[in-house]
């Protein structure tokens, strides 16, 4: 698989995809694709569950979806992490998977 193409799935409890967590960053943002998972930088501080939820509030913005609806399923105490955006299994969730696919591509390097 290409190192700098983003896995990404879907299953009957929605979207999962990885996340590459670097917190105490300058500023919140999206840095490419690592090792299959997303590189995000926040501002937050991997105390308490801080990075966590800036986490989950800055992919919410980032793909426009509900900040509920995204989990991380895996990872909360990792750089790397699972996030589960709940999308019901259907035509919406392939539609829905579609459109992050294309969000996100714009990350990844040729």
């Amino acid at each position: 698989m290409n190192a700098t193409a983003l896995q990404i799935d879907a299953g009957d409890s929605g979207i999962r995809f990885a996340v590459y967590v670097q917190p105490r960053a300058s500023r919140n943002e999206v840095t490419g694709v690592h090792d299959g998972a997303l590189r995000v930088r926040l501002k937050a501080p991997p105390v308490e569950g801080a990075a966590n939820r800036m986490c989950l509030k800055f992919l919410g913005k980032l793909l426009d979806v509900p900040k509920s609806s995204l989990e991380i399923t895996a990872g909360q105490a990792s750089r790397r992490k699972r996030v589960l955006y709940r999308c019901p299994p259907g035509p919406g969730q392939t539609r829905e998977l579609a459109r992050l696919r294309r969000r996100l591509s714009a990350f990844e390097k040729p």
